[in-house]
């Protein structure tokens, strides 16, 4: 358990979506130090789960300002080749939810880092959700997480992984119920059994 009570083992799916973000150690986007995930059930349910990375390169201060992630946060983590390869399957079988591309530019750079295949998942951007739904928002402090987290009274910790996951799969919830319709394509996929079948031959 993190001190947000974020889950530390990931949870049984199916899912209809996962919201997925990063936090960064430094100067680059692949310098992945924190991946947190919601998972979106298809009642609507939530649950966060967020894991420590060692990033392999040094924390700038700045970034540690911003997050209060530092060297000593994640000695003894995982690095990313082990913590992605337990994911891998999770993510690549469902939808997936950013806010901003931040997070999926994060995920390329650290594949290509260690020369790891990127997962091939639908990526929705809710920030794209929320100019939709909240288009008033456009010059009053537009759709970046903080200024809807104000609008909306959404109550999370903002630049931690994991809170900053559920906070977007809360704005494309919010955002369904405002539009009164749920995003279509993000759904479960009934195909998941069939999903890991050996198509080299094909």
């Amino acid at each position: 358990m993190n001190k947000f009570g974020h889950l530390t083992t990931l949870p049984d799916g199916p899912f209809r979506f996962i919201a997925l973000d990063v936090e960064t150690a430094g100067k680059t986007n692949g310098g992945i130090c924190q991946i947190g995930l919601c998972f979106v059930s298809e009642t609507g349910a939530v649950q966060t789960y967020s894991v420590f990375i060692d990033p392999e390169e040094p924390f700038e201060p700045f970034n540690t300002e911003l997050h209060g992630i530092s060297a000593d946060t994640v000695a003894g983590a995982g690095t990313f080749p082990t913590v992605y390869g337990a994911l891998f399957d999770l993510l690549n079988a469902h939808s997936l939810v950013q806010h901003s591309t931040f997070d999926e530019k994060a995920l390329t750079s650290a594949c290509a880092r260690y020369d790891l295949p990127m997962i091939t998942s639908h990526w929705t951007n809710s920030v794209s959700v929320a100019r939709h739904a909240w288009p008033e928002l456009k010059g009053a402090g537009g759709h970046g997480l903080a200024n809807l987290k104000k609008h909306l009274g959404l109550e999370f910790h903002h630049h931690d992984a994991g809170e900053d996951a559920r906070a977007a799969a809360t704005v494309v919830l919010k955002a369904e119920d405002i539009l009164g319709t749920a995003l279509s394509h993000l759904k479960i996929n009934r195909q998941l059994a069939f999903q890991f079948e050996d198509r080299s031959e094909d």
